[in-house]
């Protein structure tokens, strides 16, 4: 098992690791990772790794076998040798990026409450599909509302709801096509919001910004038809 040292502080960049394994693709298993795997929409994070007798890129992270996390160096890098130390330094930038979209794809989908069929996250912009037969008519409406609750500055916070609960308010789940990993006996919830001031609150193992000013200023893009019932609605990021 890998401890999941984004889940604890997102804001983390460098962490220091062992290796536990070499996948058969090529793939670093650790013991610990800084690195987010592949999963929910958000693409796996980059960066670098060092060790005493070298370096390598790391071009992605995805999840193993079990609950293990394996970074992929690029193409002809060396790996280092299973038990070594290595520090793994994060691609920041790229990753707060991720982190800015996914909380606006959250309240994106507060401003447009209809059940969610699918999703992506990118360093430029997110998207979601609605369950939503007819495209809605006011954009501009839509976008104004998304900006009005990054402005409120809302605290996004975590906290846990057992496998047991989560089953007795199924309201919660806003996904239709991915459920929340359960099995473990808790899942993970983010909320948006306190209080009176709460907007959201839904199972998410993804990473997140500490508040919704951190968002930025946000773009509704194209909204496009994909099948009888669904619409695909693009947010940018606006810098």
């Amino acid at each position: 098992m890998t401890a999941r040292l984004f889940l604890d502080d997102p804001y983390l960049t460098r962490a220091k690791a062992t290796v536990m394994a070499h996948t058969p693709e090529g793939g670093i298993v650790v013991d610990r990772s800084v690195f987010y795997p592949t999963g929910g929409g958000q693409p796996g994070d980059s960066g670098h790794i060092t060790w005493a007798a070298g370096r390598a890129e790391i071009m992605t992270t995805v999840k193993g076998e079990g609950e293990s996390i394996a970074l992929i160096p690029g193409d002809g890098a060396a790996l280092p040798p299973v038990g070594q130390e290595i520090e793994q330094v994060l691609d920041w930038e790229r990753r707060h990026r991720h982190m800015r979209v996914h909380t606006g794809l959250h309240l994106l989908s507060v401003v447009i409450p209809l059940p969610v069929t699918g999703g992506s996250i990118g360093t430029e912009k997110g998207r979601l599909d609605f369950n939503m037969p007819e495209a809605p008519e006011d954009k501009p409406g839509i976008e104004a509302a998304l900006n009005a609750l990054v402005a409120r500055d809302l605290a996004v916070t975590e906290g846990w709801i057992s496998d047991d609960d989560l089953r007795a308010n199924p309201g919660l789940v806003k996904t239709m096509s991915v459920a929340p990993p359960m099995g473990a006996g808790r899942v993970r919830l983010i909320r948006i919001g306190t209080d009176a001031d709460q907007v959201d609150l839904q199972p998410c193992g993804g990473t997140h910004v500490r508040s919704s000013a951190e968002i930025g200023a946000l773009r509704i893009g194209k909204i496009e038809k994909k099948g009888r019932q669904n619409r695909r609605v693009y947010m940018h990021l606006a810098d």
